[in-house]
């Protein structure tokens, strides 16, 4: 299987979608100024952990719910493992194959808003730069995931090596407000 050189892989298991370089290279003055944050084994160990959050944080997706009980169900190898919504596994870094570059950004994204950038921020006011930086990053994080779950192209479920038509299964999320 082909990763991308900035994914953290171990033998033949993703850890993590981004590496030391990805993050300094989005923010590099703020790991210019904040040496505390720029020691490269502890940005690796927190891409690690954002990846193990984002992977969850796409498990609670009622799209990966569906999608993973249509095709467990489709292929019968899972189907009796499988029977509701909360036997269903988190997704496994190593089946996807498409959108890889979003990934990383998201990763990047994940690790600057959720720890990075809140060990150097200063809540006392609101105008601080890294204050106002989570929030960036965490909107941009919010409409790439969504973006990803929307399109649904991007897991090769059956490990195949390729994703195929029945494999995509984008869905649409409707945002409606409600008074």
């Amino acid at each position: 299987m082909a990763y991308p050189n900035n994914w953290i892989v171990s033998g033949n298991n993703v850890l993590a979608f981004a590496e030391y370089g990805d993050v300094t290279s989005t923010d590099q003055r703020v790991f210019e100024a904040n040496e505390g944050i720029s020691d490269p084994a502890m940005v690796e160990d927190l891409t690690t952990k954002a990846t193990s959050r984002i992977l969850q944080l796409i498990k609670n997706t009622a799209w990966w719910k569906s999608y993973y009980l249509v095709l467990a169900n489709q292929s019968q190898r899972t189907a009796t493992q499988t029977r509701s919504t909360p036997d269903v596994p988190v997704p496994n870094p190593n089946l996807i194959l498409s959108r890889q570059q979003d990934f990383t950004d998201l990763c990047v994204y994940f690790t600057m808003y959720e720890y990075l950038l809140p060990k150097i921020a200063d809540y006392s006011t609101q105008d601080m730069a890294e204050v106002q930086k989570i929030g960036v990053y965490r909107t941009k994080f919010d409409q790439l995931f969504r973006e990803l779950i929307d399109d649904g192209c991007w897991y090769d479920f059956n490990n195949d090596g390729t994703v195929v038509t029945e494999e995509k299964m984008p869905t649409r999320t409707n945002i409606v407000r409600v008074r």
